[in-house]
């Protein structure tokens, strides 16, 4: 089981953003790998801090992680900070710690003092329908994309601009002494690296347009606008570069007879005079098939039938949701002569006479305990 975010970095769920990144600072200074050479536990905590502070420090994903944890990030590998490479953390976070052009202040090795930095391919994004069905069980989807790949034949040399650093550091005097800044080299936009050579069919860049079946692992009762990562499925960088993501933001088709509320569905059911009178079996549908269910004589219009673990299993592993079953009574609109003189001489019969007792649950009672 993976280690909670919270309890990686020591803070509360209560903390603010401003709290949150310091926490984040002060871990990633203490299990950097320039403090800890050759130390493979300190470079995987390392790597869980930068995880911890990957989804944290995002309002929407943060959010996510609130309510459904861990699972919130599934599917086609998800965010697994354990796969990314420190040039990749240095990249979405060096400015946390204060170094130039994403690098660590103090510190050799890695982004502004010593190596290149690491370039990574752009990120795609795609949207997938589900059926509630699909929700419920969890689905594996193929899934075409068109994404660029480095061409077949294609080879790269050192930049001649930074020397294969991908930076550009520049040193100009001023009023306030000698200043030196680093900024991303223009002409290989920080991937140290230019084509030497490609095929004719390629981009500038060495690129080709291609399509590819990638396959999607969606987990059971993810929830409409959730957003999933497929980790390497964006485009390849150049050079040496690593390839971006796939991010896979979920759409719930609507269902045409049940209604979702969190894990909980809902069903409308409605019954004839007769059959509340007299009893009946209906066959309704489920996300896992149809279930024929009884109803009892004498049952009143508005009763809640609950039948558990029909729901939508949570995504967070806390169980599965319910499927609660409304009974309409259906009132007919229009009589006939003959239903119209029954109706009439049951009017003042004792046993079509309104008698509620304690179990029929008033209106208010019934929603009280719905969001309860």
């Amino acid at each position: 089981m993976k280690d909670d975010f919270y309890d990686i970095l020591g803070i509360s769920k209560s903390a603010s953003a401003a709290e949150i990144k310091k926490a984040y600072r002060k871990k990633a200074i203490e299990f950097h790998p320039d403090k800890n050479p050759g130390d493979s536990t300190a470079e995987e905590k390392f790597k869980k801090a930068a995880e911890a502070y990957e989804v944290l420090s995002d309002a929407d994903k943060k959010a996510r992680y609130d309510q459904y944890g861990h699972r919130a990030f599934e599917g086609g590998g998800g965010f697994g900070g354990g796969g990314m490479n420190m040039d990749d953390i240095f990249s979405q976070f060096g400015d946390i710690f204060g170094g130039g052009g994403g690098g660590f202040s103090g510190f050799g090795g890695f982004g502004g003092g010593g190596g290149r930095r690491t370039v990574k391919g752009s990120n795609l994004r795609i949207r997938v329908k589900l059926t509630l069905e699909e929700i419920a069980n969890g689905v594996e989807k193929k899934i075409k994309v068109k994404r660029k790949k480095v061409a077949k034949g294609t080879t790269f040399k050192t930049c001649e601009t930074c020397n294969g650093q991908g930076q550009v550091t520049k040193i100009q005097n001023t009023i306030l002494g000698r200043m030196q800044t680093s900024a991303t080299c223009s002409t290989c936009g920080g991937a140290g690296q230019t084509v030497d050579s490609k095929p004719s069919n390629a981009d500038a860049s060495g690129m080709l347009s291609t399509e590819e079946t990638v396959s999607i692992k969606i987990p059971a009762g993810v929830v409409d606008g959730m957003q999933l990562k497929v980790t390497g499925k964006g485009n390849d960088a150049p050079g040496n570069g690593i390839a971006g993501d796939l991010l896979v933001a979920i759409e719930e088709i609507p269902h045409e007879h049940l209604q979702r509320e969190g894990d909980n569905l809902h069903y409308d059911m409605y019954i004839s005079f007769s059959e509340a009178a007299l009893g009946t079996s209906k066959e309704i549908d489920t996300v896992t098939g149809k279930v024929r269910i009884p109803i009892d004589s004498g049952v009143q219009s508005g009763k809640i039938l609950r039948l558990r673990k029909k729901g939508i299993p949570s995504i967070n592993g806390y169980g599965t949701g319910d499927l609660l079953v409304h009974v309409n009574v259906w009132t007919p609109k229009t009589l006939n002569k003959e239903q119209k003189e029954f109706f009439e001489k049951m009017t003042d019969d004792s046993h079509f006479q309104p008698k509620p007792e304690k179990e029929d649950k008033s209106f208010f009672e019934k929603v009280k305990d719905m969001f309860s």
